[in-house]
């Protein structure tokens, strides 16, 4: 592209302009500056329930909070990946083979999302207390040495 005596006037009128600002900005404020994390917060981890005295009402207390804050952050990896997926979807052009062939990865990480949060989370109700949710897991821990895998029926398990 021809530079025009037009350009040349308006480049050097913008170097005129914006060089003493981006010297400034660059000799005086940035090396002043201290450097700022802009992150989440981070709730430090606290014991389990099962680490908990049974008459430690403190630490159940903050179990529950624990078990809160995994629950959203679960629920929204899950949402996530679901969305991920159905954008997938969509993007390659609705329920055709390229799509479903395209999208697979994702659907299947989607899924196994969904059945370890179900499996964790699910028919527990509203709002359940860190004490159910350890009963649950324990009580599948129980049932996969017994019988293998949940899902898999209730016969002896092959070793």
């Amino acid at each position: 592209m021809a530079d025009t005596t037009f350009l040349k006037f308006i480049n050097a009128f913008g170097r005129a302009v914006d060089g003493p600002v981006t010297w400034w900005r660059e000799t005086i404020v940035t090396p002043n500056q201290q450097k700022h994390y802009w992150y989440h917060r981070k709730y430090p981890r606290v014991p389990t329930v099962d680490q908990c005295y049974t008459d430690d009402p403190v630490c159940i207390f903050e179990a529950d909070q624990q078990l809160e804050r995994d629950m959203a952050v679960d629920g929204q990896i899950v949402s996530i990946l679901r969305q991920r997926s159905e954008f997938c979807v969509r993007y390659h052009g609705g329920q055709d083979e390229n799509a479903v062939r395209e999208c697979k990865p994702l659907w299947d990480m989607y899924q196994e999302a969904a059945g370890n949060y179900f499996c964790k989370y699910g028919d527990m109700g509203f709002k359940p207390s860190s004490k159910e949710v350890y009963m649950k897991e324990k009580h599948r821990l129980i049932w996969e040495r017994r019988y293998g895998k949940v899902g898999s029926g209730m016969g002896p398990k092959e070793e």
